[in-house]
């Protein structure tokens, strides 16, 4: 295989997914990933830093999203304003193949603490970029932290349920209806 494959990344992430299914995370080398992809290390190491990040890859593209979203968005504009467009820029990455792909994902970190312990940290990431994007719109501290939560929780609920909707149903409905049915629930409180 030439070393600028085409497709490698993807085939890269159904490789390891592969062999985590069948071997296990921790069973499974760098090297093997490679292998069964058709590539060689070097070529995984320009996709990714190692395997884990295989596992949380595209973490640092809905980032951007989201942050992007806010920083577009008109300022003085409510929080709940800005913490909405960020959950509609993230269904620009909510595909059908990342539903599939995000449905393996589940099922290995939900065995392996290591990935779920860099998971949270990968959240706590998301939300203090969030954060951020929020403090630059003027918003006040006590409001920044809280929009910046309850948009990582809206996200999270959204996430759960595009997971168990339909193949076609679109990610930002359900995280915007999460959205409003926490704030609601907040106000019952």
């Amino acid at each position: 295989m030439g070393r600028w494959a085409p497709n490698s990344r993807e085939r890269l992430e159904a490789a390891a997914f592969d062999l985590f299914e069948e071997r296990g995370y921790e069973s499974t080398t760098v090297a093997q990933i490679a292998e069964r992809a058709g590539l060689n290390r070097a070529t995984f190491f320009r996709h990714f830093a190692d395997k884990r990040e295989v596992i949380l890859a595209g973490e640092d593209v809905l980032e951007g999203l989201f942050v992007d979203a806010i920083s577009a968005a008109d300022p003085g504009s409510e929080p709940t304003v800005y913490v909405r467009l960020g959950l509609t820029a993230a269904d620009a990455v909510m595909t059908p193949r990342r539903r599939a792909l995000a449905l393996r994902r589940v099922a290995v970190v939900a065995g392996n603490e290591e990935l779920q312990e860099r998971g949270q940290l990968k959240f706590a990431h998301l939300t203090a970029s969030i954060a951020a994007a929020l403090r630059e719109k003027g918003v006040d501290e006590l409001s920044t932290r809280l929009a910046a939560e309850l948009a990582l929780l809206a996200f999270r609920v959204g996430f759960e349920r595009w997971l168990r909707a339909g193949e076609h149903d679109a990610f930002a409905p359900l995280a915007l209806a999460a959205l409003d049915e926490l704030r609601e629930r907040m106000l019952r409180l």
